[in-house]
């Protein structure tokens, strides 16, 4: 058979056999590394541009001059960025370019995982991974921006603890270590109210159960803020969780809303699979009797006469009737 006739044969369902599916999944992960590999060549090529975006507001906030361990009107302890070792440059180039292709090519790879997952989704879960897609790399950029802006004042807060005869210097591979974390950390943790979005409008969830679990997910925020951030002093964790917790209960509220609009449609949506609906037991008012007609006289009741030779009655009906 003809390539392109094999092409044209696709299963309604989206069903196809292993090798299928591991061509498929092989052609959706060399397009996300081709876009992360592209992007990152542009990263290395702009890397200066980049660094000095990425350092530029630390070393406004907490940069000295050269010689120096303090500045400011009052002596503040400052810090500078240096880099340590011959390799380390190219080390921080790779990472620092890596990083930036994969953040800058998070549309890309999030739309092959989503078009990997199509085929074998209904048209309504269709939908929703591609709401997936088109909700997540906002909250992702959002949550990367966040890290980029709150980095400042973490190193301000921490800069600040250090003794006034001591001096500070930033390794740059290990800087951009940090960056790189609460980049990523940031990015992933705002992922959390979507997937519970996600979990509602496919039936996983209600939203009544999501918001009783209010008390449960600050803590484990909190907690999770505190261990996921690099720096862990309470400012950078309070500017991680404090987000986490209005876009939690945002979430919340939409699976409510949408567990209303469900239920005007469909009053049994809430019930789980092996709860039974209520029945409505309320008589229903009769209403006027119809009229019935009387069905076809035998000939015999008809005329009156019996088969056999005994006396007729009126309407052919015997003694005994």
């Amino acid at each position: 058979m003809p390539k392109s006739a094999r092409k044209q044969e696709k299963d309604p369902e989206g069903r196809m056999p292993l090798a299928a599916h591991l061509r498929e999944l092989r052609n959706r992960l060399l397009k996300s590394v081709l876009a992360v590999c592209v992007i990152t060549a542009v990263a290395m090529w702009q890397y200066d541009a980049i660094a000095h975006f990425i350092t530029g507001p630390v070393i406004d906030a907490v940069g000295c001059p050269r010689g120096t361990a303090t500045t400011g009107p009052r002596s503040h302890p400052c810090a500078e960025v240096t880099a340590n070792g011959l390799l380390a440059p190219f080390t921080i180039l790779l990472k620092l370019s890596l990083t930036v292709g994969v953040v800058g090519a998070s549309p890309i790879w999030l739309y092959q995982l989503w078009a990997f997952l199509a085929p074998g989704l209904h048209r309504h879960e269709k939908k929703y991974a591609l709401s997936f897609v088109a909700a997540g790399v906002p909250l992702f950029l959002g949550g990367a921006y966040l890290a980029y802006a709150v980095l400042p004042t973490t190193a301000g807060a921490l800069v600040g603890l250090t003794p006034d005869d001591w001096a500070n210097l930033f390794p740059a591979d290990e800087f951009f270590d940090i960056v790189t974390r609460m980049v990523v950390v940031f990015g992933l943790a705002f992922e959390l109210p979507l997937l519970l979005v996600l979990l509602n409008f496919g039936g996983v969830v209600t939203g009544r159960r999501i918001m009783s679990w209010w008390r449960f997910m600050v803590l484990g925020i909190t907690i999770f803020s505190a261990i996921a951030t690099p720096t862990g002093d309470p400012l950078t964790m309070s500017l991680l969780a404090a987000p986490i917790v209005v876009l939690y209960f945002g979430a919340a509220g939409i699976c409510l809303f949408n567990d209303r609009r469900r239920k005007l449609g469909n009053p049994d949506a809430g019930l789980d699979d092996d709860e039974a609906s209520e029945l409505d037991l309320t008589p229903s008012a009769l209403g006027e009797a119809e009229p019935v007609a009387s069905g076809r006289m035998l000939p015999e009741q008809a005329g009156g006469d019996r088969a056999d030779d005994g006396p007729r009655r009126p309407g052919g009906y015997d003694d005994v009737t």
